[in-house]
């Protein structure tokens, strides 16, 4: 991905670490990617029925994470109120899901992938809103 490349252009000065706050968006674009697709590997198995609630929160957390890479893409008027809500949810978000898919990685890889990438965007959206 370009994100360093792009936050590097962007001409005035940005209160947060740069490099840290690329790692961030890419994470959670990643993060939203691989909900996404979990979500519709679930949809396509046999016990769909019994994955509703692992559907409805990789929706949820990937609605969550494209949100807030969006939102730490734009620098203009930065809000750091609104910035720390969005991570904080984000965070929630992160964690839910990778609760859920844990619960079902025993038997669907795609959870089990999809529970490693929301750990780490937790990790990486914790780091920044520590960083704030």
């Amino acid at each position: 991905m370009k994100t360093t490349e792009m936050i590097d252009t962007y001409p005035a000065e940005i209160n947060l670490d740069r490099r840290l706050l690329a790692r961030v968006v890419d994470a959670l674009v990643e993060c939203s990617q691989a909900c996404t697709a979990c979500a519709d590997a679930c949809l396509s198995e046999e016990m769909v029925a019994d994955l509703r609630k692992c559907i409805r929160t990789n929706l949820d957390c990937a609605d969550s994470c494209g949100a807030t890479a969006r939102i730490l893409s734009r620098h203009t008027g930065y809000d750091a109120i609104l910035t720390r809500a969005h991570l904080e949810a984000c965070i929630a978000a992160c964690r839910a899901c990778g609760d859920e898919c844990s619960q079902h990685a025993g038997m669907h890889e795609h959870c089990r992938v999809c529970a490693d990438v929301c750990r780490a965007c937790e990790a990486a959206c914790t780091d920044l809103l520590n960083a704030l």
